[in-house]
């Protein structure tokens, strides 16, 4: 790398280029005299790499900002150059829907504001634009209230510009920047309070009768701490503010003015504005402009007592652009969320950040094991001090883990787990020792539970055994050892039966190499009309399973070769039913390998999907919902939960997800490429007309004017194009057929599965009117149980690995009683994978909401079921 890039790059960091000086002053001073010498060689690349730190390290905008204004004083056309540039790349972002390029940009525009770079002006013209636009697409009348995702992002960027620049606005230009002021306020005044609570990481009870505080949403929040700004004169402590050590210099330099720009205009609302239409334009909306952040507050305020209000959120900031910008190196990442331009300390403010991103809902910014890995780093960075941070944050969730969003509560056990396994799996394992004491259903105790079997999983089942020494009563809550059960051994007491014989005759067979064929012959003269379906079915699956059992190389070769026999004992979804609770069997001791078998027969399709809903709501299964001890995690694009026939359920639907998705790619290359051979086929034929349009008459007969091998070759060009026009247009519509296959049978999937849902609640729910409300289902008293109704004391989360003494559990009393009955945890948690479910599918349920409507959410389903559809979709009730 070049000295000029390398200067750029870690201005402002402890480091080697910078020599011993840690002062912001020397760093700007160092670097501008570098780069005002490159700058007859290397202008154009300096402009473009100068931009492209601005948007990609945003928490040193102001020192890029004063490093322009310096330049600015040497090179003006540069500079202008460099704003042009700027305001190009803006609206490009504007377009296209960028939300991070559009939030940096304008944080690069207020620091080149604070530098005299830019007029102070053309930052409200902004400002006023996108507030305009903002404004038009809440109102009811003239715009589509549906959108306000995008208004609210646009006002969130107004506000987040004005902690780095709010001083210098309204000392220079006060009379716009209160117009700003009045405009926000209007703004929020109109638009519609945001209360999402199926993107909340805690279960929050609504208020049905509208009484009671209604909690602040975040663009709430953030203007509160802006107005608290504003009346303390715009001083904030985590901005640095370099530009004064050289405003002298910068007052004589030339503002320049910034170009206008618009932004795009917002869907119309349909002619009929249904509740549905809405929901529909709302969620597009919501996946275009997400929210950056959903705050997680784990701990005490007062571990955040010397920041201001707005310190919080610019702290966040930066945090979040680390973790954004970063997100392929993350030692950088640590390095730099380390050493953040703040002069306080931020420990328990970073941890919960990341815990925010981690558990962030409907899905995190990037994969969960970088934010493991994250943590891992800074663990390491920081010693002394952060992994005793992180250790609070794990009690804090813990103790309420009963309250915490089904999918938040994966997320939380898998992370734990890993991180564990990064750390000798050591955790002060006595301290949660009690959970022993609790009905097997407390989530507490399902906790441990599925964090030891996730443990098993990363490492073996002694050592884990071995790192609960200090409490070894928690064996009892580690999984089975996973070995497989095969009905038919030979090898242990059992009782030799019919089975025996036939499955070792059928492994001779295997060992034979015989053919798919030959076995189908065998089972379907020999085995089937004399032992049934029964018999020969678990005889020729647990044979298969046990000679497949040594790898997952055996399991699919054993599955590609004589897949075909499975396929035709099990044609149908009632057979299919039978096949997956025998493999079930084979591997009750082993999850994994059961969801891994599984998914391979679904992937050779030997099972459908509809067959697994079936399975997964089968009388056994549905009673293991809230209990089950094993935990598998798939490779999907979101996490998993960690039961097992839960697990199964999910792979399945994301299977048919994948697949649509993969032909919705697949028709768009498509079309491209009909569009194309159209293209070329219409010019081949043009140019042919035009060729045979050149004919002379010699002796009153046609003759070619062209060279009548060129147009012969045009003629062979014209019929090969229209040939290839043809393919592309038959593959299209071969892709379509399929599409469309994939799409009634997602619909068929879903309609299956709620309508499931539906009557097993239904079956276990109370009566409506007993509970109607989440908060009514947890109160509902458990058989034979007394709780004393003590009122918990505030939690102290740094004590040495001791359990608070008097926190209550899932409000309960410091007794170890759980106050929730078994029948109601099931209910509470199965209401909790439906919100799961149609949080993680919202995208493919919409399009079927009307169906769903019909036949399943019908005036007569109870409401609690009806309320966690709703909330995962992020329907309004209402």
């Amino acid at each position: 790398m070049s000295s000029w890039k390398s200067l750029l790059l870690r201005i402002g960091d402890k480091c080697p280029e910078y020599g011993t000086s840690g002062d912001f002053k020397d760093h700007i001073e160092t670097c501008f005299g570098v780069l005002r010498r490159e700058l007859e060689h290397s202008a154009n690349d300096i402009l473009s790499y100068l931009l492209q730190c601005a948007q990609q390290i945003p928490h040193k905008v102001p020192l890029y900002g004063t490093l322009v204004g310096l330049l600015n004083l040497e090179n003006e056309d540069f500079v202008k150059k460099l704003v042009e540039n700027t305001q190009t790349t803006f609206q490009d972002a504007l377009n296209s829907g960028n939300c991070d390029q559009i939030r940096t940009l304008m944080r690069f525009l207020t620091a080149m504001m604070c530098s005299k770079v830019l007029q102070p002006a053309s930052l409200v013209v902004v400002f006023e634009t996108l507030l305009s636009s903002a404004a038009t697409t809440v109102d009811e009348e003239k715009g589509n209230p549906s959108w306000q995702a995008c208004a609210d992002f646009y006002v969130t960027c107004i506000l987040s510009c004005l902690p780095w620049g709010g001083a210098e606005l309204t000392e220079q230009v006060p009379e716009e920047i209160e117009r700003v002021m009045v405009g926000l306020e209007a703004y929020l005044s109109i638009r519609r309070h945001a209360s999402d609570t199926g993107l909340s990481f805690f279960e929050e009870e609504e208020d049905e009768s509208g009484n009671g505080v209604v909690e602040k949403d975040f663009l709430e929040d953030l203007w509160e701490r802006i107005q608290t700004l504003s009346n303390n004169g715009w001083k904030v402590d985590s901005v640095p503010r370099p530009h004064l050590s050289f405003e002298a210099q910068l007052v004589s330099g030339k503002s320049h003015e910034f170009g206008a720009i618009s932004c795009p205009e917002q869907p119309n609302p349909p002619s009929t504005f249904s509740g549905i239409a809405y929901g529909k334009q709302k969620h597009e909306a919501d996946l275009k402009y997400p929210q950056r952040i959903c705050r997680l507050n784990i701990f005490p305020t007062s571990k955040s007592e010397d920041m201001q209000p707005i310190d919080r959120f610019i702290v966040e900031e930066y945090l979040l652009d680390v973790l954004l910008f970063f997100n392929g190196c993350r030692k950088e990442c640590a390095s730099f969320m380390v050493s953040l331009p703040v002069p306080f300390r931020y420990e328990y403010l970073m941890a919960e950040t990341i815990f925010s991103q981690l558990l962030l809902l409907p899905q995190p910014p990037f994969k969960p094991i970088y934010y493991t890995l994250v943590i891992m780093d800074l663990c390491k960075a920081l010693p002394g001090a952060f992994p005793a941070v992180v250790a609070g944050a794990v009690r804090a969730l813990f103790e309420k883990i009963a309250d915490l969003d089904m999918e938040c509560r994966t997320r939380f056990i898998l992370w734990f787990s890993h991180h564990l396994s990064n750390f000798q799996f050591i955790w002060p394992w006595e301290e949660w020792a009690y959970v022993l004491e609790l009905p097997k259903w407390a989530p507490q105790r399902v906790f441990v539970q599925e964090v030891l079997e996730r443990e098993v999983r990363l490492s073996y089942w002694d050592k884990i055994k071995q790192s609960i020494e200090n409490a070894p009563a928690l064996e009892e809550l580690l999984p089975p050892k996973g070995s497989p059960d095969f009905k038919y051994s030979v090898e242990d007491d059992r009782e030799k039966n019919e089975g025996h014989t036939l499955s070792a005759e059928l492994t001779s067979k295997v060992k034979g190499r015989q053919s798919a064929r030959e076995i189908i012959v065998w089972v379907e003269e020999s085995v089937y009309p004399v032992h049934g379906l029964e018999v020969t079915l678990s005889v020729v699956l647990q044979t298969l399973l046990d000679i497949g059992s040594k790898s997952f190389t055996h399991l699919i070769t054993v599955l590609e070769r004589y897949g075909q026999v499975i396929s035709r004992i099990c044609p149908d979804q009632d057979r299919q039913v039978m096949l997956i609770a025998e493999v079930n069997s084979y591997w009750k001791n082993n999850a994994q390998i059961t969801a891994i078998a599984i998914d391979r027969m679904m992937g050779y399709r030997l099972i459908s999907n509809l067959a697994i809903v079936r399975w997964v709501f089968s009388p056994a299964n549905i009673d293991q919902f809230h209990t089950s001890d094993r935990l598998w995690e798939f490779n999907l694009p979101f996490l998993s939960p960690p039961f097992q026939t839960l697990q199964i359920l999910r792979n399945a639907v994301s299977k048919t997800y994948n697949r649509i998705c993969d032909l919705r790619k697949e028709i768009a290359s498509l079309k491209k490429d009909v569009a194309l051979a159209e293209e070329a086929a219409a010019n081949a034929k043009a140019d042919l007309e035009v060729a045979e349009s050149k004919l002379t008459l010699v002796d009153g007969e046609p003759v070619l004017g062209e060279n009548p091998s060129r147009t012969t070759r045009l003629k062979l060009q014209a019929e090969k194009t229209k040939k290839e026009e043809v393919s592309a247009q038959e593959s299209l519509e071969a892709k379509e057929a399929l599409f469309a296959r994939a799409v009634d049978e997602n619909e068929a999937l879903f309609l299956s599965l709620y309508k499931s849902f539906s009557t097993v609640l239904s079956e276990r729910l109370p009566d409506a009117s007993r509970a109607g409300t989440l908060g009514e289902l947890k109160s509902v008293p458990a058989d034979a149980m007394a709780v004393d109704p003590e009122e918990s004391s505030a939690m102290d989360l740094d004590n040495e690995n001791r359990r608070p003494k008097n926190s209550q559990l899932n409000g309960g009393n410091p007794n170890d009683v759980y106050n929730i009955g078994e029948k109601e945890q099931w209910c509470l948690t199965t209401l909790g994978y439906v919100k799961a479910f149609s949080r993680q599918y919202a995208s493919e349920i919409w399009p079927h909401i009307e169906k769903l409507d019909m036949e399943v959410l019908t005036e007569d389903v109870h409401p609690l079921f009806r309320r966690a559809v709703y909330s995962g979709l992020r329907r309004p009730i209402n």
